[in-house]
């Protein structure tokens, strides 16, 4: 590699990063807008009343509420944390996380562009069969102290009011500037959270989708380019690789797409392909967020239902559209290559939430600054912490270097 081409591949990447993050912008304004409302608006008794313990209805509900919610999985994450904070049954917080991450309409636009309408019904019947397989998992495992445990730890750490204190009603808030107040301070602790996973996780994709070559991914997976006929052996190879190789390529559940059409372009099976895209929920980033949220057993928890219920999705997928001869053809050309920054819906979507994000920004910054309001768990930060904070400064000078190669390249 010879320097111009470095320099010319290191903008890539920094633009490749931005331009992930871009498209993701207003689905994290908005999952975090509807974070802070529930959890300023929505009191514990309705949330029980809609999205208690496990059962059909509510079940049922959760997937609904995720449907219409945000495709990004750091968002759905601090909505999912809201839920279940506020009284919500872990098997219908779950189904709304495992929902808002695959089910969503904007998911379904952006696979057909990628990889064809076989991967959009997969991706829609397959994210059904994944809140099926969660729910039974659980159901079997019997988690009942791991989620009594979680759910004390988010009520002391985030200092929620206590059973039985008087909550001022939902409607009177709502009309007043101090609930809107309470509402963009919640807001804001949401980035403050998990804007060093942010920052990370989009510039290593970038990193990851201009430097390392396409035959590395073919190589990770069994049979990739042989046919439309893999064995079982490839198949659920393939099944467990996909979280695999999406744990070390995280962007999360809109921007991996680009990097699903590679593998199909590659010959990946089916299965292997619907399994690298359900797995933006098992990945480090979203592991870690978890495990600030409920802790690091609750948080493993999780990781291995999630995991073990899409391996068994993506191989009933597979051998489901085999069945009906519905299985797509890869290794043809990849899609992955799409305009940047393009004026489209993005673009005003993003504007339209970063001026709400300005509105808020007043709220916060502007009002009663002697105005307490609701604070997460203090303390010193710990070593991961300090080490995050660091790279997350280093992903900021490398996208800097990177846009300023742009005009050298």
């Amino acid at each position: 590699m010879n320097n111009a081409n470095f320099w010319q591949l290191y903008s890539e990447a920094a633009l490749t990063s931005l331009s992930f993050f871009w498209k993701a912008l207003w689905a994290f304004i908005l999952g975090y807008i509807v974070s802070s409302a529930i959890q300023v608006f929505v009191t514990r008794e309705r949330m029980k009343q809609t999205m208690g313990e496990a059962g059909k209805s509510s079940v049922a509900l959760g997937t609904f509420f995720g449907f219409i919610s945000s495709s990004c999985s750091f968002a759905a994450l601090a909505t999912t944390k809201a839920l279940f904070k506020k009284g919500a049954g872990f098997v219908p917080s779950l189904a709304f996380l495992l929902a808002s991450t695959n089910l969503v309409i904007e998911l379904g636009f952006i696979i057909a562009i990628f990889l064809g309408w076989q991967f959009v019904v997969g991706e829609y019947l397959g994210g059904i069969l994944l809140i099926i397989f969660m729910w039974i998992i659980v159901r079997f495992t019997r988690p009942k102290e791991l989620i009594r445990k979680a759910r004390r730890r988010l009520r002391e750490k985030e200092g929620e009011e206590e059973e039985g204190e008087e909550v001022p009603d939902w409607k009177e808030k709502m009309q007043s500037k101090e609930g809107w107040e309470q509402v963009a301070r919640r807001y804001f602790m949401e980035w403050n959270m998990v804007w060093k996973d942010v920052t990370i996780g989009f510039t290593v994709a970038g990193v990851i989708a201009v430097f390392v070559p396409r035959s590395f991914f073919q190589f990770l997976f069994i049979g990739s380019g042989q046919g439309s006929n893999p064995s079982f052996l490839a198949v659920l190879e393939n099944a467990v690789i996909g979280p695999v190789a999406a744990f070390f390529t995280f962007i999360g559940s809109m921007g991996n797409i680009p990097l699903a059409s590679v593998l199909f372009a590659n010959g990946v099976s089916f299965a292997g392909i619907m399994a690298f895209i359900f797995s933006d929920l098992v990945v480090f980033p979203i592991i870690r967020v978890n495990a600030k949220y409920y802790g690091w057993k609750v948080s493993l928890y999780i990781v291995g239902v999630f995991f073990a219920a899409l391996v068994v999705t993506a191989i009933a997928m597979h051998y489901g559209f085999a069945l009906f001869g519905l299985l797509p053809q890869g290794g043809g050309q990849s899609a992955a290559q799409t305009q940047r920054f393009a004026i489209d819906y993005t673009f005003f979507l993003n504007l339209g939430f970063l001026a709400v994000t300005g509105v808020l920004a007043w709220l916060r910054f502007g009002g009663d600054k002697k105005k307490g309001g609701m604070h997460h768990g203090g303390g010193k930060s710990s070593i991961i912490e300090r080490v995050l904070f660091w790279l997350a400064i280093v992903s900021y000078i490398w996208l800097a270097g990177g846009l300023m190669a742009t005009f050298f390249s």
